[in-house]
């Protein structure tokens, strides 16, 4: 009698294809939040910069939408040991939106409608590794996985990808958001398994 059911620990990856430590591969995309879904009109939407000196850049939903779109095409990881390999999404590099961006900070903590908060180093922000995505598989990113825009940061454990994303504060020394504040690793890279504080 098998202690865990089949459909439980998911299925080995397609050849070629490598999972992280620990992971098994899913064809689905589980819904996970900390609280309920917030609904967030794109006529009220907006998404700011604060520097560390408290300059604050701001972008409205057409502000974001006139902005060069990319389209990357990335595998996910969840700290809940689930990947899934592929996903294709569009949205607004980082890059762009903090090219005049004055600072000297090291660090973000990023904060979403309904609370939610992560954190960051700046630098896992910046060379093409994370965006403000909108679309998910070629449509409106839905509610339930984040819509009207997340931030995607898939280098790293997906609660680092905070959805309903509103802002991104830049700080000089790292500061804990919810998960962290709980015992959630800091940084949350998936290859060295850093699930926890101490892994």
């Amino acid at each position: 009698m098998a202690v865990i059911s089949r459909g439980f620990h998911g299925r080995r990856p397609e050849p070629g294809r490598t999972l992280p430590p620990g992971q098994y591969e899913t064809r689905d995309f589980p819904v996970l939040s900390a609280g309920p879904t917030p609904r967030v009109d794109r006529d009220r939407w907006q998404f700011t910069i604060t520097t560390e000196t408290g300059a604050r850049h701001a972008w409205s939903w057409p502000d974001l939408m006139a902005l060069p779109s990319e389209s990357p095409t990335v595998d996910l990881h969840c700290v809940t040991k689930w990947s899934k390999f592929g996903t294709t999404w569009g949205g607004v590099s980082l890059d762009t939106l903090l090219a005049d961006v004055e600072t000297e900070a090291g660090y973000a903590l990023v904060d979403s409608y309904g609370g939610y908060t992560t954190n960051l180093p700046l630098a896992d922000l910046r060379g093409g590794r994370a965006w403000i995505a909108h679309t998910y598989d070629g449509a409106d990113l839905a509610p339930e996985h984040g819509g009207p825009a997340r931030l995607l940061v898939p280098h790293l454990y997906l609660w680092k990808s905070a959805k309903w994303v509103r802002g991104i504060r830049l700080l000089t020394r790292d500061e804990p958001g919810f998960w962290e504040s709980a015992g959630y690793h800091s940084y949350g890279d998936p290859w060295r398994e850093q699930r926890y504080q101490g892994d």
